[in-house]
């Protein structure tokens, strides 16, 4: 019988700015394996906050709860040991990186992930295999890290990453942010190959749009507002909030 525990846990998490200020108000969300959970807000909400403190990173003080990861609370894990361990984010504004080819990156970051030292010609055939599902130009492999990329190539180019590094729980920080209906479409299939790939993969999908849940189809939709979720379900919470708004569920 396969193992049905959680993948990935948020326990009554509270965190805000190292001035003091709260964002996050007591947020609890289970995932389970091979799951796909849509986190949507308004702006302002918390959410990308949530996505940053998930990740570990030092601009937001956790000041109650816990983050734990199949079962293993990695609530003071530092983001690099988060991202070795199989957490992935990927972000609402990707960085460019000026020198360092988008084959080079993963060189890296996949040799850093699997505790070995994997040189470019390893990676390439699996590379090139992931561009042409993903529908990405090979020469793409080349060019330096995010520099001059559309918002769609930079958007599947995080879509890549996920596919090379295998994660187990990945993060996708509004994903669908700046791009219009033929990007989306091509990172939401993007996103629906890789978890054919790996059914077990587990996904939070952050977005303030409606639109992505069409692509996506989740198994659960999450409310955040002001810092805590305040309703969650099927698909009938994103059709009430594409019906009446976030006010009613204030």
């Amino acid at each position: 019988m396969a193992d049905q525990s959680p993948l990935f846990e948020v326990r009554g998490l509270h965190a805000g700015t190292d001035d003091g200020t709260p964002i996050l108000n007591g947020v609890d969300l289970t995932v389970g394996p091979g799951e796909l959970h849509a986190l949507m807000g308004p702006n302002g909400s918390g959410k990308s906050t949530l996505a940053s403190v998930l990740l570990g990173s030092p601009e937001y003080t956790i000041t109650a709860g816990s983050v734990l990861f199949r079962g293993e609370d990695i609530t003071d894990w530092p983001p690099d040991v988060r991202g070795k361990a199989g957490v992935f984010l990927a972000f609402q504004y990707p960085l460019e990186v000026a020198g360092v080819s988008v084959i080079n990156f993963l060189r890296q970051a996949l040799s850093a992930r699997k505790g070995i030292d994997l040189s470019v010609l390893e990676l390439r055939l699996t590379i090139m295999e992931w561009m042409e599902r993903l529908g990405m130009d090979p020469s793409f492999a080349e060019r330096y890290l995010n520099e001059g990329f559309s918002g769609g190539e930079k958007k599947r180019n995080e879509i890549l990453q996920m596919a090379i590094l295998e994660p187990e729980i990945a993060i996708l920080d509004e994903t669908d942010s700046g791009l219009d209906i033929d990007a989306l479409a091509m990172v939401a299939n993007g996103v629906a190959e890789v978890r054919r790939e790996r059914p077990e993969l587990g996904v939070v999908a952050i977005t303030h749009y409606q639109r992505l849940l069409e692509h996506l189809r989740p198994d659960v939709v999450h409310v955040l507002l002001d810092g805590r979720i305040v309703a969650r379900g099927g698909a009938e919470v994103a059709e009430r909030l594409e019906r009446d708004g976030y006010d009613a569920f204030r």
